[in-house]
């Protein structure tokens, strides 16, 4: 098992830091992250969180760079739909509910899919039901053959984002759930095909062909501000926008139906 020095200077060369620009972070002396990390001092918990804090460290390893240390875990994790999130977790629906007509979904740092608003409900219709299985991979759903990539017009160019974002994520925090995920739908392979970027400038579609037309998506990712609990810290809410005007006008219900497919 490595030690917290150790776990600390791993995190320090992954944010590319020398042990004085840590140390002026976090206002300690450069001798003291020095001693730390080669396990001559033994750092309190407070010590431990305030270099996590100056190093970007995910909740989650903040609690294994605990436990490496001596100490007892301070971060939890409850589920979503236990009683101690329900504050967060209705904040969320309101959040997605707020977004209708257009489609918003909410994911974990694996990538599942956790909450969907019901303007999401008619992509799924022709999805295979065994990818709609829990826990449902929005990555999967949205690459694999039985599921959305039909759909997908630019299919080349959603795979070149999902790769971009995932390698990102590992950049920053690596795992191991999250690698397996990468090699198995986005490692550079013979399935990249040729890139249709069309339609702006400024931010690149998700171009779907669904309802008889070619409907151009953006979207935005929310996350929570300032969670303490590990569910919240790992939840993202990704928002889609209609990026034309002929898209927004089949959702609003004046260019198409699927607003009323969406409603109970």
């Amino acid at each position: 098992m490595e030690t917290v020095g150790e776990l600390l200077r791993r995190w320090r060369h992954r944010r590319r830091l020398s042990q004085l620009d840590l140390a002026i972070a976090a206002d300690v002396s450069a001798r003291h992250v020095s001693l730390v990390e080669t396990g001559r001092s033994n750092p309190s918990a407070d010590m431990v969180l305030r270099l996590a804090e100056r190093l970007d460290v995910p909740l989650r390893d903040r609690n294994r760079l605990l436990l490496a240390a001596g100490f007892a875990p301070r971060y939890t994790e409850r589920p979503l739909d236990g009683d101690a999130l329900s504050a967060a977790r209705d904040a969320v629906g309101r959040v997605l509910r707020a977004h209708e007509p257009y489609p918003a979904l909410v994911f974990d740092r694996l990538w599942n899919i956790v909450m969907t608003n019901r303007a999401v409900d008619p992509f799924f219709a022709g999805v295979d039901p065994e990818l709609l299985r829990p826990p449902v991979n929005l990555v999967r759903l949205g690459l694999d053959p039985r599921g959305l990539a039909p759909l997908v017009v630019n299919l080349a160019d959603v795979r070149a984002v999902f790769r971009s974002r995932i390698a990102r994520q590992l950049a920053t925090a690596p795992d191991a759930g999250l690698s397996a995920l990468y090699e198995e739908l986005l490692a550079p392979g013979a399935e990249d095909g040729p890139s249709r970027r069309a339609g702006s400038d400024v931010v690149l579609p998700m171009i779907i062909r669904f309802g008889g037309r070619e409907l151009r998506l953006f979207s935005t990712i929310t996350t929570f501000g300032t969670p303490m609990d590990l569910t919240l810290d790992e939840l993202a809410i990704e928002s889609y926008y209609p990026a034309d005007a002929e898209s927004a006008a089949y959702f609003t219900g004046s260019g198409g139906d699927a607003r009323a497919a969406a409603a109970p």
